[in-house]
């Protein structure tokens, strides 16, 4: 056995990384559904960002080989237990997800077959138990090379792309990681920004997670202000800026 593979030799085909805090309510569900949508030769590694419930417990309390639990000793935040998750992470191919959600089975091997020819894709989301979604349109499969008009989308904030719907082949990893460290929310937008600079995202049409809305979500729900809108954009113009950079030199 190495770093890139399973107890009996064979490499590991997919890593879900999954940043977990205070998340006892729901991680055993969403934990459940991503164990059943993949293989054997997967993984699945949670980090646990210093959560001051039970949230380990019950994560070390699933039986799965193929489950990887790694608790944080310090709190640092959503985006950097991302980045921790993913720099454990084996896999050839690696997913993120939410703590909270619910996978819709076939979303591994949808995402497989876009990432054949695509350093990242990106799913859609459907609301767990219904109700209206968030007012930016679905992503479209037709829009997948439309890589200017959806930079300038994601710059005036009409182009969303969730990471929990969203994956990355490890050769494309030079571009996201390491994250910026101004970087402290928006990792997707980022992840997105970096497939669509490298010319190699696709969307997909369909979903691939049931999204849980609740009081403590971390992707804001209502409006900002103005002050917090302007610094957003700063901040994706600078991750633009990067990315652009990142592709150039490391192609």
């Amino acid at each position: 056995m190495n770093d890139s593979t399973t107890p009996d030799g064979q490499a590991i085909r997919v890593s879900v990384c999954l940043a977990a805090y205070k998340g006892s309510l729901y991680i055993e569900e969403q934990i459940d559904s991503i164990l059943r949508d993949l293989g054997p030769d997967d993984e699945l590694v949670v980090v646990d960002d210093a959560s001051p419930d039970n949230t380990a417990e019950v994560v070390k309390g699933i039986t799965d080989p193929r489950l990887r639990f790694v608790p944080a000793e310090v709190n640092k935040g959503y985006v950097r237990t991302f980045e921790h998750a993913i720099g454990l992470s084996r896999g050839e191919f690696i997913m993120l997800s939410d703590q909270d959600d619910v996978w819709i089975p076939g979303r591994v091997d949808l995402m497989l077959a876009a990432l054949a020819d695509n350093k990242v894709v990106a799913g859609n989301f459907d609301v767990l138990g219904g109700g209206p979604r968030p007012w930016i349109p679905r992503l479209k499969a037709s829009d997948s090379r439309k890589h200017v008009a959806n930079l300038f989308a994601v710059l005036i904030g009409y182009r969303a792309y969730y990471g929990c719907a969203m994956g990355i082949r490890r050769d494309a990893l030079k571009y996201f990681v390491p994250i910026p460290g101004y970087v402290n929310e928006s990792h997707d937008l980022w992840l997105a920004i970096c497939g669509n600079m490298a010319g190699s995202i696709r969307h997909l049409d369909e979903s691939t997670v049931l999204r849980r809305l609740h009081d403590s979500n971390q992707t804001p729900a209502g409006w900002r202000s103005l002050s917090k809108i302007v610094k957003a954009r700063v901040m994706i113009l600078r991750l633009m800026v990067e990315a652009l950079r990142r592709v150039r030199r490391r192609s």
